[in-house]
């Protein structure tokens, strides 16, 4: 922080300069919510962006601030259970998403346990979510930038299926949902939505066992 309220920002060797923010919270006492996505209008509404619906579905309610510009991301501080909760949609486009999480991380002294990251995956079949505790990026770029930004998996990671690619993945995750698959991923979004407040909330393990449990057959074996 510096005169005025004014707050610095470091990433690499660049120095920002930012006017005071509404978004002011004790070091290491909040939760911090990211979605994966490509920012810009021609991004919207394809299926690597589900991790954005996700933070805006999240934004939407009456608890949530404004977006502002911080960290290489749109940031917006949400009240849930007594509690503070950052929603973070980075603007390095996908393949650098490590840097924004890393500066969120180390500004507030989070620990990597009170990250979750929400996004896109081709293994899982449309609609489909899945929370995991840790885990490796698993082919996806946005994880894999995490994951070498944070130097480890330890952190929370909530998957929305988006259906394999027919063709190329790259054309696959850039393009936009057919008609016929709006209506399930609106549901996907909006059951990660409340996921991620499950997470916030209860914890990584609560998650897990009422959401996953929704991918299992009546005889207790994943359907994934």
């Amino acid at each position: 922080m510096v005169d005025g309220g004014w707050w610095m920002e470091k990433t690499d060797s660049i120095v920002f300069f930012h006017p005071p923010s509404t978004i002011h919270h004790p070091p290491g006492l909040m939760k911090v919510v990211v979605g994966l996505g490509n920012p810009g209008s021609r991004y919207q509404g394809t299926r690597h962006n589900v991790g954005f619906d996700v933070i805006d579905s999240l934004a939407s309610g009456p608890h949530a601030g404004r977006f502002q510009s911080r960290f290489q991301a749109q940031v917006a501080e949400l009240h849930e259970d007594g509690g503070k909760v950052l929603l973070v949609k980075p603007e390095t486009f996908m393949n650098l998403s490590g840097r924004s999480v890393r500066q969120v991380l180390d500004f507030f002294q989070a620990p990597t346990t009170d990250l979750l990251v929400v996004c896109d995956d081709i293994n899982l079949p449309l609609g489909k979510v899945r929370i995991r505790a840790r885990g490796t990026h698993g082919g996806h770029n946005g994880l894999r930038d995490i994951q070498n930004h944070l130097g480890g998996v330890e952190y929370s990671r909530l998957r929305i299926g988006v259906d394999a690619p027919r063709d190329e993945a790259i054309d696959h995750v850039l393009g936009r949902f057919r008609p016929a698959e709006r209506a399930v991923i609106e549901d996907a979004v909006a059951l990660a939505a409340q996921a991620a407040i499950v997470w916030v909330r209860q914890g990584v393990e609560a998650a897990m066992n009422k959401y996953n449990a929704e991918t299992k057959d009546k005889g207790g074996k994943n359907l994934n």
